[in-house]
C-alpha cells in the first residue's frame, strides 16, 4: 500500500495513531482537571500522576533505539 511493506506501513501508522490517541488522553485529562475544579495545584497533578503512565510508554521507545533493540 502506497509502496510500503505491511510492516513498514502497520510501523507507521502504529505511530501516527498512537500519538493521536495520547494526545486524546491528555485532552481527557485536562477536561477532568477543568470540570473537577481541580485549580494549578490539581491540574499539575493530575497531568504528572496520569500522564506518567503515557511517558513511560513513549521512553520506552526511546530507550529501546539508544541500545538498539528494535
Amino acid at each position: 500500500m502506497f509502496g510500503l511493506s505491511v510492516a513498514e506501513f502497520e510501523d507507521l501508522s502504529l505511530k501516527f495513531f498512537l500519538t493521536g490517541l495520547i494526545a486524546y488522553m491528555f485532552f481527557i485529562i485536562w477536561s477532568l482537571a477543568r470540570e473537577s475544579r481541580a485549580g494549578k495545584f490539581g491540574t499539575a497533578v493530575l497531568f504528572g500522576v496520569l500522564g506518567l503512565g503515557m511517558f513511560g510508554f513513549m521512553a520506552k521507545e526511546v530507550i529501546a533505539k539508544v541500545l538498539g533493540v528494535d
